[in-house]
């Protein structure tokens, strides 16, 4: 399978890195979580190029993730926010973050400590049931295929 029909296999994942799965288009996200909002702001922070900073914005725009607003009309300029499909993607955000933080910061330590506003204690995001509330891990997952979906997706059920 070629890479630009990644979206057509039966995979949540694979669906969702179809729109978000490249290293800028996440660090346009990582910006947009921290405020940044304007084309030239994101390629001032990212330092790439136009064309590369322009597609990957027209891809989360078109995914849904980001809306174009135009905040000037003479000459029209435009903005990207957030969409609630683009806010919910904070968790994944925060968790990737969390990861490097823990396995790749050098020895200066994490570069962003995320503060909880209510309590003012740092963040350290878990996964919980929803049903529960209890923390989870993958060892505590069973996955089960969806029966539309039966047959036509080989997955490994161990977690």
């Amino acid at each position: 399978m070629r890479w630009q029909d990644i979206d057509q296999q039966p995979c949540s994942v694979a669906r969702s890195l179809a729109i978000i799965g490249d290293n800028w288009t996440l660090l346009v996200l990582r910006d947009c979580f921290l405020g940044v909002r304007r084309f030239d702001d994101f390629q001032q922070r990212l330092g790439v190029t136009r064309h590369v900073l322009s597609d990957r914005l027209r891809k989360l725009t078109e995914g849904g993730i980001l809306d174009k607003v135009a905040y000037q009309q003479r000459p029209v300029r435009h903005e990207y926010r957030l969409t609630s499909m683009g806010r919910d993607l904070y968790p994944v955000i925060v968790h990737l973050a969390q990861w490097g933080d823990q396995y790749l910061a050098d020895d200066h330590g994490a570069p962003l400590t995320r503060i909880h506003k209510q309590c003012e204690h740092t963040l350290q995001a878990q996964l919980h049931c929803r049903h529960c509330g209890e923390t989870v891990a993958a060892q505590d997952i069973r996955v089960e295929e969806n029966a539309h979906w039966k047959g036509k997706i080989l997955m490994n059920n161990q977690g």
